[in-house]
């Protein structure tokens, strides 16, 4: 009797572009998905399998708990068997808010604050009493945010307007919002004479309020007459507003606001831990607990290996593989009290791996989504060991890559494509790396960099001196002007320190695209994100001399049915979800009337369903057609004007936040790994488009670990030689042909692919 292959079996596939594929995947493997960004990779790993298997799961818990519980729709699809439970690792950003670091994020915290409640001296109480949110633990100076903020009048007031003129420049305190028309009203102060020429006392007053003891009133005019209310000075009342509150629960203003007219500095009584002082004073071998959070990792398990209280030893045991396997990942520089918002994106990928690598359970299929994001390429290897003893410990490794060193360690290749959106959807490979390389069309296995031999000459440079943020040593940099320049260096080398940090600072004008992600609204499409849509809406309504809103599916042209969204999702309790297309408008979103009207023979779902490419051959409108032709210079001019941008690929979505910049008419580009979610293929696109910038006269600068781009600039910087506490240096400067020379990690990884 022939053995059963264990195997994951995926028939009938049609999740969004799928052409109703199938496939088996081996299990105990390491499985690599590859193709074109947009080719349908993430339709199968994600919305297919990952999908089903967290469906399949929730089932086993009771009614009242799925109520309670994320809820699954089945993905469509003919048959999908043989599933094991999935852990997902995906590429959005760590969350959490500002209080959120690596302890808290890999549950360390709770273990050490248990640590010191047990056998610190002198012993204070509870684990909870170590904590800065705590009503004990928390500083009473800063209230447990180890910052003192306090408005900056010279950022809230600007001395040479008058109040009538937007003196005071946070609008909620301006003539816009009720208290600052008081303030105009109130017949305290002249609201026409600037404020650099009130009498001193009057300055006081409206800055500090009154002296202390003494109350001050002004009449506010109300419907039912004049009420007198309090003056208290605009920095009391700043602080008492939107200081020592709650802001997140305000409407009217967000911390963006509040911070620009504001400044912060280290807590002097916590000196930035947010803890009581009395917390402070416990100790273990000589070190407090902000101590231990501020000790690099590698320290850390050192300290805390010298524990040998039976007591403390037992939580001790606990701790160390925690914080070992982020040492492991090569994290060893970071501390517990690092802020998870200062995280590289290289970095914040590890921690997020490192978080699942405690777990003993086996049989499980891991979902990677380019987890090779923001590592340099030595790195790398690291991540492929790592992924190795997942597997070996009986799992089953997915991965989405287009990293060729992840390619060639992978068991089995799956190749998604031919191409990108309606023209992906098929599996146009499924083998080992041998049987690739045979292959024409496909992944290019033994791929060669193009290094560039004949840079631009350089004439004048960007100049930063001295630069301290975060683990940047002091350090100075010339980086040429109208030029293609890379900067490169390990993930925690100091590449986001130094140029959104310090060179943002000395250039503002930067047009910057930054690792945030876009808005993934189901109502966004790609032309409301362009800014393309309200053009489309005004050429209908002067055609139709209907308001514009008609021609919006968010506004009166929604479909009365459905209120928009194309689909229902009929509530049944208990069941799981199914999205079925709404009847009335057959998924188009909008309402009969909408469609009554016609812009040059086409209704606004013509229109829509435009791809880039027939779009720019049907407007005629300069706005439209700018923008349009950058969708096309990023390679994604066959996505449709009514793609919503929730559908995107993560590929795609790079290059959609790049092509959103690229019709601003910039002088200098600064870009956080835009070749992020790109196949090879796409490389030589995006470097088309670079090269095209810097001829029309720019400044292109991109941080990237991607040998392709490194090779194809002008100018490479290196930060190093490693992260954190050992980064923020200059390793090198200089020509891709003379990188390839130098004994650094990055000309180490060229030299072995040229």
């Amino acid at each position: 009797m022939s053995e059963v292959k264990d195997e994951i079996i995926l028939r009938g596939l049609k999740e969004n572009n799928l052409k109703n594929i199938d496939l088996n995947i081996p299990k105990e493997k390491l499985i690599v998905f590859t193709g074109l960004s947009g080719s349908g990779k993430s339709s199968v790993v994600f919305d297919t399998l990952a999908t089903e298997s967290r469906r399949q799961m929730t089932l086993n818990y009771p009614l009242y708990v799925r109520n309670q519980m994320p809820r699954y729709e089945r993905p469509k699809a003919d048959l999908m068997q043989n599933l094991s439970p999935v852990v997902v690792v995906e590429q959005r950003p760590i969350g959490g808010n500002s209080r959120s670091t690596v302890g808290t994020y890999m549950d360390i915290d709770p273990l050490i604050r248990l640590l010191f409640s047990r056998i610190g001296e002198p012993s204070i109480g509870s684990a909870t009493d170590f904590s800065s949110q705590s009503a004990f633990g928390k500083c009473p100076e800063c209230g447990g945010y180890g910052e003192v903020i306090k408005p900056d009048v010279h950022k809230l007031i600007d001395f040479d307007k008058s109040l009538k003129d937007y003196a005071v420049q946070f609008k909620p305190l301006s003539p816009s919002g009720w208290q600052g028309r008081w303030m105009i009203t109130g017949g305290l102060f002249d609201p026409d004479l600037p404020i650099k020429d009130f009498p001193e006392e009057q300055r006081q007053l409206l800055i500090e309020g009154p002296p202390e003891g003494e109350r001050v009133f002004a009449p506010f005019h109300t419907k039912n007459g004049p009420q007198d209310h309090e003056w208290d000075g605009l920095l009391p009342r700043f602080t008492r507003l939107y200081i020592n509150r709650d802001i997140s629960k305000l409407r009217e203003v967000s911390q963006e606001d509040v911070l620009a007219v504001t400044t912060q500095s280290f807590c002097p009584t916590c000196l930035g831990s947010g803890l009581n002082p009395k917390v402070l004073a416990c100790k273990i071998n000589g070190y407090n607990i902000a101590q231990y959070e501020q000790l690099e990792l590698t320290e850390l398990v050192g300290e805390i290996k010298k524990i040998n209280d039976p007591v403390g030893e037992s939580i001790a045991l606990q701790t160390v593989p925690l914080i070992q396997q982020l040492v492991d990942m090569g994290l060893g520089y970071l501390s517990l009290s690092r802020k998870t918002n200062t995280l590289s994106s290289g970095e914040a990928q590890r921690v997020k791996i490192a978080r699942h690598l405690g777990s003993s359970l086996n049989n499980i299929t891991y979902i990677f989504d380019e987890p090779s994001a923001g590592l340099h390429p030595e790195e790398v290897d690291m991540l492929i060991q790592t992924m190795q003893h997942i597997k070996e410990r009986h799992n089953t490794v997915i991965v989405i890559e287009h990293n060729l060193a992840f390619i060639k360690a992978a068991d089995e290749i799956i190749e998604m494509g031919p191409s990108a959106g309606v023209g992906g959807g098929m599996v146009v490979f499924q083998g080992s790396q041998e049987e690739l390389s045979t292959r024409k069309g496909s992944t290019i296995i033994n791929h060669k960099f193009k290094v560039n031999n004949n840079p631009r000459n350089i004439e004048s440079y960007f100049r930063i001196n001295k630069a301290r943020d975060n683990n940047l040593k002091n350090i100075s940099v010339s980086i040429p002007k109208n030029v293609l320049v890379s900067i490169c260096g390990v993930s925690g080398s100091g590449k986001s320190s130094l140029m959104f940090g310090e060179f943002l600072k000395a250039y503002p004008e930067t047009i910057q695209v930054g690792p945030d992600r876009i808005g993934i609204s189901s109502r966004s499409t790609l032309a409301t994100y362009m800014g393309i849509m309200d053009e489309i809406r005004t050429l209908f309504s002067k055609s139709s001399g209907q308001p514009p809103g008609l021609f919006s599916f968010n506004s009166l042209g929604a479909c009365p049915v459905c209120k928009g969204k194309g689909e229902m999702k009929p509530e049944i309790a208990f069941a799981d979800p199914v999205t079925i297309t709404c009847e009335a408008c057959q998924g188009t979103r909008y309402s009969e009337e909408a469609l009554q009207y016609t812009f040059e023979n086409k209704n606004i779902i013509e229109i829509l369903e435009l791809t880039i490419m027939e779009a720019l051959s049907y407007f005629k409108l300069p706005k439209i057609i700018k923008r349009l032709q950058t969708l096309k210079e990023v390679g994604l001019d066959y996505l449709t004007l009514g793609q919503t941008t929730s559908s995107l690929s993560g590929g795609e979505v790079q290059r959609l936040k790049l092509a959103s910049h690229l019709y601003k008419e910039g002088q200098i580009y600064l870009l956080d790994e835009p070749s992020l979610g790109l196949h090879v293929k796409d490389n030589e696109k995006l470097l088309n488009l670079f090269q095209s910038l810097v001829n029309r006269g720019n400044s292109v600068i991109i941080i990237e670990h991607n040998l392709d781009f490194i090779a194809a600039s002008d100018w490479v910087i290196e930060l190093g030689p490693e992260g954190g506490k050992q980064g923020g240096t200059i390793i090198f400067e200089g020509t891709p042909k003379d990188i390839i020379k130098a004994p650094t990690p990055t000309g180490k990884c060229l030299r072995a692919g040229v």
